[in-house]
């Protein structure tokens, strides 16, 4: 099970687990595994209080970092923050704002109060982004960078290679694919259409070939849709070096999400997402709720591009987590359709052991079928 990437990265297993939650990146690493902190979210000063915890608690392991630059994006070129906020607001029509108001409002979820202070560009754009990047690189443990959206800019590809570390990139198209190797991209992440977040047209195992033979010999790990060993087995067989997993840690006992998240996904079944950019602006997989159903309504504003809805949104998302019990019909839950197989809360140790578990199972299935057609 061990990969060529494994070695490069000094790790036991090609399972990457990508998770906005510090405890979770450092209970997989600990477990022989990749951890990956989402940084998309994180204030300057609370990105740097995680990663030095991770540091604290993942022992010797290696961990990452997933950052989001978009390819494209309203506002691109403006570095500085404050100027960047000041310009995107203007753009926001006042409909958008009354609409996700009215939505809250009609299910009784409280504002927020007064004064507090909202992160309403998260880390969609370079301006917001780069700080966490460079904050990461400070930590010598962070051996590998992602960028969740888009080729990443020649200049970060640049400043990342120069301190030793690997540059991935997330591509939901072989030809997205071929724009991240010419960028000098390490390792490309090809998640496809099951996946949870921001997912591309085309479903994983017709993707993963797709890529791993367009960009051959760059590794490539496989995402969308992944919860079992066998899957990994699956996507280790067509040619990937390993596996990019998130929906699979949202309900571990170590995930930082409220109860009511994590009960909304363990009822969930695998019909139970949509792909919708009434959150972010762009496509992305989440449960279908009434947020959702009511940005498709006809009389909805169109969903507008990144990062303007996402600012939209940075109050509602605000409230929903701070007031989840209220906000049970609207909360924000991206996840992919392997969560229709994910029914228990179990530590991140057991799950991986698990996985292990199953991809040598698999392995065993098929060397008996080979053993029998010898005979």
């Amino acid at each position: 099970m061990r990969t060529e990437l494994c070695r490069k990265l000094g790790i036991e297993f090609p399972i990457f687990a990508f998770s906005h939650c510090r405890d979770v990146v450092a209970a997989v690493s600990r477990a022989g595994g990749f951890g990956v902190l989402g940084l998309n979210g994180f204030l300057p000063e609370q990105c740097e209080t995680a990663l030095t915890w991770v540091d604290e608690h993942v022992g010797d392991k290696p961990y990452g970092i997933d950052i989001v630059i978009p390819g494209k994006y309203e506002g691109k070129g403006e570095m500085d923050p404050a100027k960047l906020e000041q310009q995107l607001n203007a753009m926001i029509p006042p409909e958008h704002r009354a609409f996700a108001d009215k939505i809250l409002a009609d299910h009784s979820v409280p504002r927020l109060p007064e004064g507090e202070k909202l992160n309403v560009l998260l880390g969609w754009t370079a301006a917001t982004a780069t700080p966490l990047l460079r904050m990461g690189l400070k930590h010598d443990k962070v051996r590998l960078i992602a960028n969740a959206l888009g080729t990443p800019p020649a200049d970060i590809v640049q400043e990342i290679h120069q301190t030793g570390r690997l540059v991935a990139a997330l591509c939901g198209s072989a030809k997205q694919a071929l724009a991240h190797q010419a960028a000098g991209v390490d390792v490309v992440i090809a998640q496809g259409y099951e996946g949870g977040g921001h997912t591309g047209e085309i479903g994983s195992v017709v993707l993963w070939p797709e890529v791993i033979n367009a960009v051959a010999p760059t590794p490539v790990l496989a995402a969308g849709g992944i919860g079992s060993g066998a899957q990994i087995a699956a996507a280790l067989a067509m040619g990937a070096q390993g596996v990019w997993t998130g929906s699979l840690w949202l309900t571990t006992q170590e995930s930082d999400l409220t109860p009511v998240q994590k009960d909304l996904l363990l009822n969930a079944g695998s019909r139970d997402t949509v792909r919708s950019r009434s959150f972010t602006g762009k496509t992305a997989r989440m449960l279908r709720n009434d947020w959702t159903e009511a940005w498709e309504a006809p009389e909805a504003p169109k969903p507008l591009g990144m990062p303007l809805q996402g600012m939209v949104t940075a109050d509602a998302m605000a409230r929903m987590h701070r007031y989840a019990d209220k906000a049970r019909d609207v909360m924000f839950n991206p996840a992919g359709q392997i969560v229709g197989q994910i029914n228990a809360m179990r530590p991140v140790k057991a799950t991986m052991r698990q996985l292990v578990d199953e991809y040598f199972e698999a392995i065993e299935r098929l060397q008996r079928l080979t053993g029998d057609a010898a005979e």
